[in-house]
């Protein structure tokens, strides 16, 4: 067999592989959208006290036993945000958004968008706004600033 016949053999399946997978990520597309809408449907603003937050795997979190039956065994060992929040008199487990997860402060009360058990946003109370906190920057990030603030260079964001 040619070499020719080899390469055309590759390209066609790499061409039908990449067809199906946009396909398939269409449809996973329209099905996040779909929940996205759910979500915003139903949500409502409460005041809650966050008590603890961290990333853990599903299977070691106290999620009540009607949520961790619906979740599948695949999904069991994936780290996602959990927050431990105080609603009125009641301390619950909830998920939390990735992007808003940083900014969500420990120990202090928030006013929070929730939908069902999940927060979609955050706000500060009495008019306090949350921002996202700054990360230190290392030594070398530190010197190249300094030698382009000499050299007259535009820092780099």
């Amino acid at each position: 067999m040619r070499p020719i016949y080899i390469v055309l053999i590759i390209v066609g399946i790499i061409a039908v592989l990449l067809t199906i997978l946009y396909f398939v990520g269409r449809k996973l597309q329209k099905k996040q959208d779909e929940q996205k809408s759910l979500l915003e449907a139903n949500k409502q603003t409460v005041s809650l006290l966050v008590i603890d937050k961290k990333r853990m795997k599903l299977k070691d979190a106290t999620l009540p036993a009607a949520i961790t039956e619906q979740i599948p065994k695949m999904s069991k060992n994936l780290k996602v945000p959990l927050v431990k929040v105080k609603i009125g008199p009641q301390i619950m487990t909830m998920f939390c958004d990735e992007e808003i997860f940083e900014l969500i402060p420990v120990k202090k009360e928030v006013k929070a968008e929730i939908s069902g058990i999940y927060i979609v946003g955050v706000k500060g109370v009495h008019g306090t706004v949350i921002k996202k906190e700054e990360k230190k920057k290392g030594i070398f990030k530190r010197a190249l600033e300094k030698a382009q603030e000499k050299a007259g260079a535009k820092p780099m964001k």
